[in-house]
């Protein structure tokens, strides 16, 4: 694991760090992709992580005066589906980052490092690369742009220099002459990889297709084009058999693999059906059936994320963490390489949380880390320094429980129990941001909680339950 934690305060800092150590200092943001492959073994050799989480002013998406959309280094999942600019100027890119894991990885998680992780299996790239998104690199020495699809060198692998970093996501703004989609399918509804997705954007002249723009993801080492298929589209009606035979070729166009999820055959297969939902999709102008107006984030009001103020630190293993945990003041003088769930049990002493998965799947470790749901098991320890955290020990007041804790009791919403607090932690913060939900939101900020006792319907109707009570009115 990591020894030191630097905590940059501008670009300029994270920058001098990375020439400093090179290979052995590694950027996060999110970190939900990094933490995993460091405990598990897949990145070794790292040392310091420089965290640019809370560098002012890096989680923005704006529209310059040339029609180009601009994703910051740290523009999240959920900046991107709950950004109107993104649904209505880039809506392939709003639709990915919506099918990306759960509400609490969507707050974490950035494009930037998605883009970065480099998996084939990643969502945005799709999208963006359909969009002809090109990606800023910057160094001390200077920066230089590169388009998406020269970034990607192999699976996984990425034109980025080690004193390098993505400080700006950019692509044109879809005319209203164009429309376009993304279609994943996986073996799940949510918190799911994706089996094969494809992202298709359209160039129309009245009815006819004027140019095409289709990419494929899980399909190749890196997203790729399906060229015969775009160039089969151009001057075409989207009618019934032009649809089928574009499909077909978009079909033909990926190379996929076979393992334990699904067969090369069956994987090809399911690109020719997703390009054909989405070329009828398009078609009837239905791209954005289905999608939210107003997706749940479970953050509280603005971004929620607490931004670093005063210099930048470096924080190794003998420097204390001092955060504020249910608005009590800790000082942590151990558990800086940990995680900031085995910081809050080990060293903290709150057990509430529960450690299920370890790696974001289960929700069991969620938390709120500066107004936001997140899951604990996924942040490092040392980014709890200055922060403002609740666990579900701090919900209840003078003894009383919150009104989601008295619904869950009521409402018989606890089997074995463990995965409750999870549950109560993303329901809490769903009621702050929402307080008379419909039970589709519900459903929407409970896909990242598993529960293994299947109980599902009696927690949804505990959150209801809690909402009839005023509980969102109770922070």
């Amino acid at each position: 694991m990591w020894h030191d934690t630097y905590i940059a305060a501008t670009i300029e800092d994270a920058l001098a760090v990375l020439q400093q150590y090179g290979e052995k200092a590694r950027l996060i943001a999110g970190a939900t992709d990094l933490i995993l492959e460091m405990e598990r073994g897949v990145r070794k050799g790292i040392e310091v992580l420089v965290d640019v989480s809370r560098i002012p002013h890096q989680d923005q998406i704006t529209l310059d005066e040339d029609g180009i959309i601009h994703l910051g280094p740290l523009v999240t999942h959920n900046h991107c589906a709950a950004s109107k600019l993104i649904q209505e100027s880039a809506f392939p890119l709003a639709r990915a980052a919506w099918e990306v894991g759960s509400p609490q990885i969507r707050n974490r998680g950035t494009v930037a490092g998605n883009l970065i992780t480099a998996s084939p299996a990643n969502d945005t790239i799709t999208p963006l690369m359909a969009l002809g998104a090109s990606v800023m690199l910057r160094s001390t020495s200077g920066s230089r742009v590169v388009p998406l699809e020269k970034f990607y060198l192999g699976v996984r692998k990425v034109d980025l220099h080690p004193d390098e970093m993505l400080v700006d996501i950019r692509f044109p703004v879809l005319k209203p002459n164009q429309r376009g989609t993304f279609i994943k399918f996986a073996l799940r509804r949510a918190q799911a990889i994706s089996l094969v997705n494809a992202a298709v954007v359209l160039t129309m002249n009245g009815d006819v297709v004027e140019s095409a723009s289709i990419t494929l993801g899980a399909v190749a080492p890196t997203i790729i084009h399906a060229a015969e298929a775009e160039a089969f589209l151009e001057g075409k009606q989207l009618t019934a058999e032009v649809v089928v035979e574009a499909a077909a070729k978009t079909g033909q166009a990926s190379r996929p693999i076979s393992d334990v999820r699904g067969s090369a055959g069956y994987r090809r297969r399911m690109v020719e059906v997703i390009t054909r939902r989405a070329l009828i999709a398009l078609a009837n102008r239905q791209e954005k059936a289905g999608y939210p107006l107003k997706p749940v984030t479970l953050r509280s009001n603005g971004n929620g994320r607490k931004m670093f103020i005063g210099p930048s630190v470096m924080h190794t293993r003998e420097d204390v963490i001092e955060t504020t945990i249910n608005g009590k003041s800790y000082r942590f003088e151990t558990g800086q390489n940990k995680t900031l769930l085995r910081l809050l049990r080990e060293e903290g002493g709150l057990i509430g949380t529960k450690e299920g998965c370890a790696e974001g799947e289960c929700g069991a470790c969620t938390v709120f880390l500066d107004g936001e749901a997140v899951m604990s098991c996924m942040v490092p320890a040392a980014r709890a320094h200055g922060a403002d955290i609740v666990t579900v020990e701090g919900l209840s007041s003078d003894g009383v429980l919150h009104p989601v804790q008295q619904a869950f009791i009521e409402q018989g919403a606890v089997q074995c129990g463990y995965c409750t607090p999870g549950f109560v932690m993303s329901a809490v913060k769903l009621l702050e941001e929402r307080p008379f939900p419909t039970q589709n939101e519900i459903q929407q900020a409970l896909t990242g909680n598993l529960c293994r006792c299947t109980g599902y319907y009696s927690i949804i109707q505990a959150v209801e339950k809690a909402a009839q009570s005023g509980g969102g009115s109770k922070k």
